[in-house]
């Protein structure tokens, strides 16, 4: 346990951000789960909505500094090539 009172409110600080970027970090990997599923079942209209909806999480969580830009552009990289695949 924290020893004084500013460690104390770091502490609790922490934990929400912690939540909170846990929900974050936990949508934006549900929607790149559904466009692989979209994709995998071959259903191309569900796989570019889920898609649009990915590659909007990905940049949040860019913009958050959840993801390194890169790694996001990776990202978004591989699943439009798998949707374009499937066209």
């Amino acid at each position: 346990m924290p020893n004084t009172p500013s460690a104390l409110a770091s502490l609790k600080k922490s934990l929400k951000r912690r939540e909170r970027n846990r929900g974050r970090r936990s949508a934006m990997r549900t929607w790149i789960k559904r466009t692989n599923d979209a994709i995998e079942e071959g259903n191309l209209e569900n796989a570019e909505k889920s898609f649009l909806m990915a590659t909007k999480m990905i940049d949040k969580n860019v913009k958050w500094s959840q993801l390194h830009g890169n790694t996001a552009a990776r990202k978004k990289s591989h699943l439009a090539a798998a949707v374009n695949a499937l066209r």
